[in-house]
């Protein structure tokens, strides 16, 4: 896995992680920030062949 996949793995990871917080907390701005950010985060992933859900990278093939 190369360090951008890593990378941005770990970020989505970490996304969600602060969006359940946010959630359990009940604050529904930083839960609708959060959630902007880790839509943000999955679709940077997809736009460079990273699957979040898989955590794999897909080559241009």
């Amino acid at each position: 896995m190369d360090a951008f996949t890593a990378g941005i793995l770990q970020r989505i990871q970490n996304a969600e992680q602060d969006l359940h917080r946010a959630i359990e907390s009940g604050d529904e701005f930083l839960a609708e920030v959060e959630q902007s950010e880790l839509e943000d985060l999955q679709r940077l992933a997809a736009e460079h062949g990273v699957d979040p859900m898989l955590g794999t990278h897909r080559s241009a093939a």
